[in-house]
């Protein structure tokens, strides 16, 4: 369920300002949101999975309050992440 390391990298040079930039939020909501997408393909086929879902709340938890970190300082960082990412607010 893990995210490869080739896939990491590959958001980190589209999100970030380079490979090793893991630390902007850009990176990590778009790092959270790859996640999340996994996780919630795998809660599709297993809906019994109660420490998935649990899982995937306290990522999505985390996702908004980075959001919300990029929208108070940056109006128009906020909304380039939304596009491209396609996530809707």
């Amino acid at each position: 369920m893990a995210l490869s390391t080739e896939k990491k990298r590959e958001i980190f040079e589209k999100f970030g300002k380079g490979v090793t930039d893991t630390g902007s939020p850009e990176s990590q909501i778009a790092l959270l949101t790859a996640r999340i997408n996994e996780l919630a393909e795998h809660l599709k086929r297993n809906h019994k999975d109660h420490t998935a879902k649990r899982s995937l709340l306290r990522m999505v938890g985390r996702r908004r309050k980075l959001l919300k970190y990029v929208r108070k300082n940056d109006i128009q960082r906020y909304r380039d992440i939304l596009k491209a990412l396609n996530l809707r607010k």
